[in-house]
């Protein structure tokens, strides 16, 4: 009687997170075009296509509770509530030093300030550093994308103005960043 107590939990619990699964699929696929743009209303940075899923869908395995989520290969970030419920996701522009994979928290964050590349920056929440590179995310005040030198080295990850308004808000000190390949 054990081994059909077993399976059918184990049946039940598949089943359930196929269903999440497609839930969370629908829900991707259903982001209003509005939310994706910036309040001038340019689109956003095309997203990357994942290996076989949407390409706004939250990556597994990028963690639990609320935390900002960061993929290196899709050039892509999430604000994530409770329940992993997104509240938000949009394309950025990275910068030519990555941090590694694996979860970090908020260190420090700016209103406006310089940024390494010379543009100003507002909204600057930094999470990680790599060899005296410090990384973050930042808004561009004149709205412009960074131009990348792969010579110089710069931590500076640009989103547009309203992400980044919607970051800083999120993104408080302490708050968890996991970053995904």
């Amino acid at each position: 009687m054990a081994g059909t107590s077993s399976t059918i939990v184990a049946g039940l619990t598949a089943a359930a997170l196929a269903t999440v699964g497609y839930l969370g699929h629908r829900a991707a696929e259903t982001v209003p075009p509005d939310l994706r743009r910036e309040a001038s209303g340019a689109p956003a940075p095309a997203p990357k296509a994942s290996r076989g899923g949407h390409p706004a869908a939250l990556p597994p395995r990028s963690g639990l509770g609320q935390r900002v989520v960061y993929s290196l290969g899709r050039d892509r970030v999430w604000l994530v509530d409770k329940g992993d419920k997104v509240r938000r996701t949009f394309g950025v522009s990275p910068s030519t030093v990555d941090p590694a994979p694996g979860t970090y928290r908020v260190t420090s964050r700016s209103g406006k300030v310089t940024g390494s590349d010379g543009v100003p920056v507002e909204h600057v929440v930094r999470f990680a550093g790599v060899d005296g590179t410090v990384i973050g995310f930042s808004a561009a005040v004149d709205g412009s994308a960074p131009v990348l030198d792969p010579r110089e080295r710069t931590g500076g990850i640009r989103e547009t103005r309203a992400d980044g308004a919607a970051m800083w808000k999120f993104a408080t000190i302490g708050r968890t960043v996991v970053v995904v390949p």
